[in-house]
């Protein structure tokens, strides 16, 4: 029998069980002195060890790795590089490390995804040491040891930089969470500086992929492709199980289904890194265009405007959008032709919203910097004529957009033709 078609008996068996659980529940009373659990020979032959402190028994598992070793297309050393281009490039950015903490890499597994009743069952920590990368997960062996599993992981010691995946939505705030629920018993939870490698991704490859789930990027981004992997929805389950009946085989793919997620933190770092400060990596105009508005967001002017420089130098025209982001730098050093030059390959080649605000920059620049009233009016009038077309633009967009053009275009007006305004106004 597969392992699929055991998890499917186990989900089943969970399901019949529910009811029996519920109506054996005690009332609640002092929390009973935790004990060592009846499964934990089964535990330990399966590969786990026993760790044993003042709030009670966690279990977990210790794998150390070669500088050499390779995920996916990324080698582990790497890293020791990124964590350099960082110090040396002074950029202040989301994913640049806090240098006086260590850089840990951290994934959870939960017993859900919300509600006060849901648990961390396991933690995965990655960090690298004077030799090797050592790979530390804690596995929380019931409920009763929660406040053990929790003080296990060091998390009240010393502050770090915890590089996640989604952690600032989820990870972390769960972590507080459980916390909070074992603060009687536990020291204050400190604060780790936080870098999410899924803000990071969402930033450099927007418009390249369809799906930012971290198994999408490492396939597309890693060239890791994992084989005989469980389903993440199913870790709960078999978790479940393995507290229940002991059974500890399918636990241990769950801990490997974590350890490849931390793993690809490591190799995604690396690979984010390259591509925001190495000019040397070759990449889609898109994703070159992204880190360069992200920059530019940043207020990393220089860095922004240098990227957009080399995407222009080897696509020319044929990316309009790295011309729509360098009319704004341009427009900012005051080279206000170059400026034009860049929102009239935006407005010529984009679609959309980026099309009308290429415009707006056309019909600012021309009327207030320029001086040529003509090709505002004409900038203008384009605008206008493409908000009632387009019926794909927001509403609340068209109809801001709209009124804008129309105030602009009767400024413009007043300004080329002054008698015929005069006029208009005497007589109307």
């Amino acid at each position: 029998m597969s392992y699929e078609q055991k998890l499917m008996q186990m989900k089943k068996l969970l399901k019949k069980t529910t009811s029996k659980v519920v109506a054996e529940d005690v009332p609640e009373v002092v929390k009973p002195v935790a004990k060592v659990p009846a499964y934990e020979q089964q535990w330990l032959d399966a590969g786990l060890t026993k760790a044993v402190n003042k709030h009670g028994i966690v279990y977990k598992r210790i794998v150390e790795y070669d500088t050499d070793h390779q995920h996916g297309n990324i080698i582990l050393s790497g890293l020791k590089s990124t964590i350099d281009k960082w110090k040396k490039s002074g950029e202040v950015h989301p994913l640049s490390p806090d240098f006086s903490k260590p850089l840990v890499f951290f994934d959870t597994e939960t017993t859900g995804l919300k509600g006060a009743g849901t648990l961390i069952f396991l933690m995965g920590f990655i960090e690298q040491t004077a030799s090797s990368f050592k790979m530390t997960q804690y596995v929380l062996p019931g409920p009763d040891h929660e406040a053990a599993f929790l003080y296990a992981t060091g998390l009240w010691e010393k502050p770090s930089t915890l590089v996640t995946y989604n952690g600032k939505s989820f990870d972390i705030p769960m972590v507080e969470t459980r916390w909070t629920m074992n603060r009687k018993e536990l020291p204050p939870l400190l604060k780790h500086t936080q870098i999410d490698l899924l803000h990071g991704s969402r930033r450099i490859w927007k418009g390249e992929m369809a799906t930012f789930r971290l198994p999408a990027i490492e396939e597309e981004q890693l060239g890791f492709f994992r084989q005989g992997d469980i389903p993440g929805h199913m870790a709960p389950i078999i978790y479940q199980d393995a507290v229940k009946n002991g059974r500890a085989e399918l636990l241990m793919k769950v801990l490997v289904h974590n350890e490849w997620d931390i793993l690809s933190l490591v190799a995604l770092y690396i690979r984010s890194t390259d591509l925001l400060l190495k000019s040397d990596v070759r990449e889609s105009a898109v994703t070159h265009t992204n880190i360069g508005k992200w920059f530019g967001d940043l207020k990393s002017h220089d860095r922004s405007k240098q990227i957009f420089e080399s995407v222009i130098a080897e696509y020319g025209i044929n990316h309009p959008a790295t011309h729509f982001h360098f009319g704004f730098i341009l427009k900012k050093e005051q080279a206000y032709e170059d400026a034009v030059s860049s929102f009239k390959i935006a407005a010529t080649g984009l679609t959309g919203r980026e099309r009308i605000i290429a415009l707006e920059e056309l019909a600012k620049l021309y009327e207030h910097k320029l001086k040529e009233l003509n090709k505002a009016l004409d900038s203008t009038k384009e605008a206008i004529k493409l908000l009632k077309a387009d019926s794909y633009l927001a509403v609340r967009f068209r109809a801001r957009s709209r009124n804008d053009f129309l105030k602009r275009e009767i400024r413009i007006t007043r300004k080329l033709f002054p008698r015929q305004a005069h006029e208009a106004t005497k007589n109307g």
